[in-house]
């Protein structure tokens, strides 16, 4: 059993200071983390990296400077599952098929996994609107664990831990 901690939309310093605590202990006791981007800063980067021993796939937000390099699509493979990361900039119309559509594209260029994003042996990760979301779109399941710090637009701080076992993914989410 492989837990992961699913993060986005800290952004640090511009709309808070800091993580919160109960974020912060579940990010330390995940086996792995995934941050979906708007770090907002080099500062709060080196937060997470250092929250997760290094442990963790970040891809860049709209609201990262580019110094950050961080790439704007990441694929990872946990238990037999794979995670397509993005952040989803653009209109909130239209999120769900955007990130649906980016999602697919990544998995026949990168020939990711031989199932495809309709069978849950694929599931994209994004962040940006600061709603959480777990819906499948397109036959492609879509998590977004909206702000971990609660930055607005969001109304609190979630986050989501995904339990992956032989495939198959359990998604909880936890607010304050």
């Amino acid at each position: 059993m492989i837990r992961v901690a699913v993060i986005s939309d800290t952004h640090i310093p511009s709309r808070t200071n800091r993580i919160p605590d109960w974020v912060r202990t579940r990010v330390m006791r995940a086996d792995h983390t995934v941050h979906a981007g708007d770090f907002d800063s080099a500062d709060a980067l080196a937060s997470v990296h250092e929250l997760t021993d290094g442990n963790y796939t970040a891809v860049s937000g709209n609201a990262d400077p580019s110094s950050l390099r961080l790439p704007e699509v990441a694929t990872l493979e946990l238990g037999g599952v794979t995670f397509v990361v993005t952040h989803g900039t653009g209109s909130k119309r239209g999120y769900g098929e955007r990130v649906a559509r980016i999602v697919r594209e990544t998995v026949e260029a990168d020939g990711a996994t031989t199932k495809g994003p309709t069978d849950g042996s694929v599931v994209g990760v994004a962040g940006h609107t600061h709603e959480p979301m777990d819906e499948t779109v397109d036959g492609v399941r879509l998590l977004n664990p909206g702000s971990a710090t609660g930055a607005a637009p969001a109304e609190t701080a979630t986050m989501f831990v995904v339990t992956v076992e032989d495939g198959e993914i359990d998604v909880q989410r936890h607010e304050s």
